[in-house]
C-alpha cells in the first residue's frame, strides 16, 4: 500500500477517476462535510499502522465517520488499476439497513452510482458487480462468501465494522479470519471497529496485540439526563417524554429507542394522538417515524426524509438498529428506556448494557450539541446494567454455526478460536439437533441435505 497523501487526490483532480466525469457540486459540498469529520485528522496514522501490519483495529465513538471514511481511505492507498481483480474492500455490518444506507451515502461521497463503483450485498439482494471496489455487506454476507471461496480471493481488505455489538455473524466471521483466512492470505488486510475502547481492546488481545489506533475526538458533547425514580410503564413514559420534548426543547429531531415493532407501532400512535390532542398547528407538526427489521425497504427509507420546519419536528421510534452505522442528520435529543430485544434461544426484553446505553447517547452528537434522556435512574445504570453486551454467541442456537464451519472443512469445533468460545454442551446440542434433522450423518460430516 502506498498513501496517496492529502484527501487522496480527489480535491485537486478535475475529472472523477471512476467516472471519467467531472465532479458534480454535490460531491464538493459533502467533501467538505468529509474533512470536518474526526476521522479526518487521523487518516495518515492510519494508513501508516496497516500499511505495516496485516490486522489492525480502530475504536472510534459514533459520528466520527469511521464506516464511510475509512474504507475510501483505503481506497485512496491503493493502486488504481482497474483491471486488478484483487482490489475489492469489503465492509460488513451487522445489519442489512446500515449496509444499505452506508453503501449509499459512500457513492454520494465519491460521486458514483451505487451498484456500480460502490456496492452492498444483504441476504437476497446484491447491488454490485464487475466494477464494485467498495462492497458493504453483512457480516453473514461475507461469511457465506467465505463458504464458497475460503480464501476471500477477491478481497485487498475486509473491515469489519460494528464489533462492540457481539453479533453471531460478527463472532464466526472474525473466527474464520483468524483460523482460517489471514494465514493463507498475507496479502490480505483486515481492519477491526469498534465504538467502545473495551472491546477494541479486547479484540487487540483476540489478534495477538495487534496495533490499536483511537480516534481521539467526540464529534460533539451530549447532556445525560437521567430519571430522578424508576419507571414503571416505559413505554407511557417514552410517550410521554417525545411530547415534552417537543414542547419543551429547541429545534432538532428525536431519536427513541423501544425493543420491538408491537411497542414501536404502540408508541407511534400515542405520540401522534398527544400531539393531535395539543393542537399541532399551535405546538408544531410532528413526523413520527418507524424503524424495525421488519418493515419494507422503502418505508424504512422514511428516516431519511426531511423534517418538518420548526416548530415542527421529526421522531423516529426505533429498536437497537438505530445505534449501529446508520447517520440520522439532525438527531439532537435520544430517549433512551434502557431495554432492547436479545436472543437468548428466543428473543427476550433484556436490560440493555453499559456499553449500549452510551453507544445510543452518543447518536445525539452526531451534528451539534446534544441531549439524551435515560427513563432508568443513574443507580440502575451503574448497579443493575452488564458493562458489555453479552456476545450473542453464548445465548444463540449454534446449529447455523455448525453447518458453516462444517461446509468450510472446520470439524474440530470445539477447539475453533472463537473470540468468546461457546460451551461444549451448546455445540453438542446443536450437533444433536442437526443429526436429527437429517443434515450430519452418525460421524458428523455433512449429508447432501447438510450441505
Amino acid at each position: 500500500m502506498s498513501s496517496a497523501g492529502g484527501d487522496g487526490g480527489v480535491v485537486s483532480a478535475v475529472l472523477n477517476r471512476w467516472t471519467g466525469r467531472p465532479y458534480s457540486q454535490t460531491y464538493h459540498q459533502i467533501l467538505h462535510k468529509r474533512t470536518t469529520l474526526p476521522i479526518w485528522k487521523q487518516k495518515d496514522e492510519f494508513l501508516q499502522l496497516l500499511n505495516s501490519n496485516q490486522t489492525l483495529i480502530l475504536v472510534a465513538p459514533p459520528g466520527s465517520g469511521k464506516s464511510t471514511q475509512i474504507p475510501q481511505f483505503i481506497l485512496d492507498s491503493l493502486h488504481h488499476d482497474r483491471t486488478d481483480q484483487m482490489m475489492m474492500i469489503g465492509c460488513t455490518q451487522p445489519r442489512r439497513l446500515a449496509a444499505v444506507a452506508v453503501a449509499r451515502r459512500v457513492a454520494a461521497e465519491m460521486d458514483v452510482a451505487v451498484g456500480e463503483e460502490v456496492g452492498y450485498k444483504i441476504r437476497y439482494q446484491d447491488d454490485s458487480g464487475e466494477k464494485t471496489v467498495v462492497k458493504y455487506l453483512t457480516d453473514g454476507a461475507l461469511v457465506r462468501e467465505a463458504m464458497a471461496d475460503p480464501r476471500l480471493g477477491r478481497y485487498k481488505v475486509v473491515v469489519v465494522d460494528e464489533v462492540h455489538e457481539r453479533s453471531l455473524g460478527t463472532d464466526v466471521l472474525l473466527g474464520i479470519m483468524k483460523e482460517s483466512v489471514l494465514g493463507n492470505r498475507p496479502d490480505l488486510k483486515l481492519v477491526v471497529m469498534s465504538a467502545t475502547a473495551s472491546e477494541g481492546e479486547r479484540v487487540q488481545a483476540y489478534f495477538n496485540g495487534a496495533p490499536l489506533v483511537k480516534v481521539r475526538e467526540e464529534a460533539h458533547p451530549v447532556e445525560v439526563v437521567y430519571s430522578r425514580e424508576s419507571v414503571g410503564d416505559y413505554l407511557g413514559a417514552v410517550v410521554r417524554k417525545a411530547v415534552e420534548v417537543h414542547l419543551r426543547e429547541p429545534p432538532g429531531d428525536v431519536l427513541v429507542f423501544l425493543a420491538g415493532e408491537e411497542e414501536i407501532e404502540a408508541a407511534r400512535r400515542g405520540i401522534d394522538e398527544e400531539v393531535r390532542n395539543l393542537g399541532g398547528d399551535r405546538v408544531g407538526p410532528v413526523k413520527v417515524v418507524a424503524l424495525h427489521s421488519a418493515l419494507p425497504e422503502a418505508m424504512q427509507e422514511e428516516i431519511f426524509d426531511p423534517s418538518p420546519s420548526p416548530p415542527g419536528r421529526k421522531i423516529l421510534v426505533s429498536t437497537n438498529i438505530a445505534e449501529t452505522s446508520l447517520a440520522i442528520d439532525g438527531i439532537v435529543y435520544v430517549i433512551d428506556p434502557g431495554f432492547d430485544k436479545q436472543n437468548v434461544e428466543s428473543l427476550v426484553v433484556s436490560r440493555i448494557s453499559k456499553a449500549s446505553a452510551q453507544q445510543r447517547s452518543r447518536h445525539a452528537g452526531r451534528t451539534q450539541q446534544g441531549k439524551c434522556f435515560r427513563l432508568y435512574t443513574e443507580r440502575t445504570f451503574n448497579d443493575e446494567m452488564p458493562p458489555e453486551t453479552y456476545p450473542e454467541i453464548l445465548r444463540s442456537n449454534l446449529a447455523n454455526v455448525v453447518l458453516t464451519l462444517k461446509k468450510m472443512g472446520i470439524h474440530d469445533l470445539v477447539h475453533f478460536g472463537f473470540m468468546d468460545p461457546p460451551a461444549p454442551e451448546a455445540l453438542a446440542r446443536a450437533l444433536e439437533e442437526l443429526n436429527r434433522l437429517g443434515a450430519l450423518d452418525d460421524e458428523g460430516s455433512l449429508t447432501k441435505l447438510g450441505r
